[in-house]
């Protein structure tokens, strides 16, 4: 080996031996955080997006729905830096400290292009909602209840994927939001959304208006087919479940018989219990 060989060696040795451990030693791949590779698509394509596959339990969308787009994406700098970390540190304990950058987007799909109002912030957007989680878990609806919900757009009531999701929508329109964990309810989860859960929610934009709509009455308890069920202190209704006998339907047999001089209604007609009021005028009584 010549002198010029050697004192070669000797100098990158000594390059190597300056370096921190840290950049000695190749970071598993576990430890790169979420989706700087996977956003990037998102940044170059502002068209179609791929969004996560689905369980077959979730709806699919309609045929003639559009690809999903992005509504924005957003990249996280965390304010800490992982300079050095001992082989003895494992590889989640190196993530949660390098705190690498985090990029994540909020995608829609429009199934339903509305014609009102778009909606604008500070207003009380009254919307229908089901969510479900990517395993095809359905956690919420309103519309399993038929009551709507209202709340107050942009002013942060509500998860920042909702806060946020309704951009560009018009009263009318429905559409799909896929919401990263980030915008969601975060590392930690809540009640039935899992830890990192990523969201499905699909919304039908109903109306808006400056203040806090009247809350909707109560929903008419259900029946038997073809009955129909007034709300409670409407007047005299039969128990829920219980239809009105035809007129002109005999008594059952077991029917007590009033007392002597008390007297007998016509035929047909229906005695109320005692102590129950009567309809009101013109208040018609279920078939």
């Amino acid at each position: 080996m010549t002198k010029r060989s050697l004192l070669s060696s000797i100098l990158l040795f000594m390059a190597a031996a300056a370096l921190p451990l840290a950049a000695q030693t190749t970071p598993p791949a576990s430890t790169a955080h979420r989706s700087t590779a996977a956003a990037a698509p998102h940044r170059a394509a502002p068209g179609c997006v791929t969004t996560p596959e689905l369980s077959l339990k979730i709806p699919a969308l309609p045929a003639s729905a559009p690809c999903a787009k992005v509504l924005y994406t957003v990249t996280r700098t965390p304010t800490m830096k992982l300079d050095y970390a001992s082989p003895l540190v494992s590889a989640a304990v190196r993530e949660e400290l390098s705190g690498g950058p985090a990029t994540y987007s909020l995608d829609y799909v429009d199934t339903q292009v509305g014609t009102g109002e778009v909606a604008k912030t500070g207003k009380w957007l009254t919307v229908h909602y089901t969510g479900y989680l990517v395993d095809g878990t359905k956690f919420d609806s309103s519309r399993d209840r038929n009551q709507p919900i209202s709340f107050p757009y942009g002013t942060h009531q509500v998860i920042p994927g909702w806060d946020t999701g309704f951009e560009g929508m018009h009263i009318g329109g429905k559409r799909r939001l896929f919401i990263p964990y980030e915008l969601g309810y975060g590392d930690a989860g809540k009640g039935p959304i899992p830890a990192k859960a990523e969201l499905i929610f699909d919304l039908e934009f109903i109306s808006q208006s400056d203040t806090r709509p009247a809350p909707p009455p109560p929903a008419a308890r259900p029946g038997p087919p073809g009955m129909s069920v007034r709300p409670p202190g409407s007047g005299v209704h039969p128990p829920p479940g219980t239809a009105t006998p035809p007129a002109g339907t005999p008594p059952p047999a077991n029917t007590t018989t009033p007392p002597q001089g008390t007297s007998t209604p016509p035929t047909g007609t229906t005695t109320p219990p005692a102590g129950t009021a009567t309809s009101p005028p013109g208040t018609s009584q279920p078939q």
